[in-house]
């Protein structure tokens, strides 16, 4: 199950049935789940716990120093759950001590060729980062949000649940759950109806969400109200409450 040409550090912990392809590098203090296939030609560097059932695909750089001049050579960690899939050329970077020391991503993510994790940011479960979509440090990207290729992050930015970026969006705002947005600045342009759907949420619920959109960029409201108006509707519909609490605990404007 691991080829003969691969290196891998003695401190490496490797669980059974863990598959290592031909002149992959594992570096040390780095933890492997039961399940996980590692495909040639990846470097796993230093500090990093990989969950099971994962694969990697070639040329990856997993694990690798964060690209932060404030980084000195501290202890710090990058943290992959369970059925990720990271397809070829992506690159995942470790935290930094200026923040959570670690870099963390979920389960059953899906990282497509060329996409970007800098260090500390912070992806949960179910996402989707299309082909070269890259985040800046410090992002925290919630469950099943979906970034278009090519897509950009700025650094210390959050994206909701279940919001959808088309291609090529640059997002230097906080972008809400549920929102569909686009361009160069991103902009919003409706709730991600679809995707919400073969969610299983019904029409209920998508109606709340639909008013809710239209509170915050519909209205004219200043953002105080329509984010007033929004936690009033949640007390009716709890699918509203992503949304109250996002907007509680943003630290950035949102995308207007």
């Amino acid at each position: 199950m691991i080829h003969a040409t691969a290196i891998i550090d003695a401190s490496a912990q490797i669980d059974e049935g863990v598959e290592i392809g031909p002149y992959t590098v594992i570096g040390p203090d780095v933890q492997i789940g039961k399940g996980t296939q590692i495909a040639s030609h990846v470097v796993i560097k230093t500090s990093t716990r990989i969950g099971c059932d994962n694969k990697i695909l070639q040329f990856s750089s997993i694990g690798e120093d964060p690209q932060d001049k404030k980084y000195a050579g501290e202890k710090t960690y990058l943290e992959i759950g369970d059925r990720n899939v990271v397809r070829e050329y992506v690159t995942l970077n470790r935290g930094t001590s200026q923040d959570a020391v670690y870099t963390k991503i979920g389960s059953d993510n899906l990282l497509m060729a060329y996409t970007h994790v800098a260090h500390d940011c912070q992806i949960g479960d179910n996402t989707i980062m299309a082909n070269a979509a890259s985040l800046g440090g410090h992002v925290h990207v919630e469950d099943w949000a979906i970034l278009g290729g090519f897509s950009i992050v700025h650094q210390f930015c959050r994206v909701g649940a279940h919001s959808f970026s088309g291609m090529g969006s640059v997002i230097a705002k906080d972008v809400p759950p549920y929102i569909i947005l686009n361009g160069h600045p991103a902009k919003p342009h409706g709730i991600n109806k679809e995707g919400l759907k073969r969610r299983g949420y019904e029409e209920q619920q998508l109606r709340a969400i639909t008013e809710a959109f239209k509170l915050l960029y519909r209205s004219g409201l200043p953002f105080a109200d329509a984010k007033q108006g929004i936690e009033e509707l949640a007390r009716e519909q709890p699918a509203l409450s992503l949304m109250s609490d996002f907007f509680a605990t943003s630290n950035r404007s949102i995308i207007r």
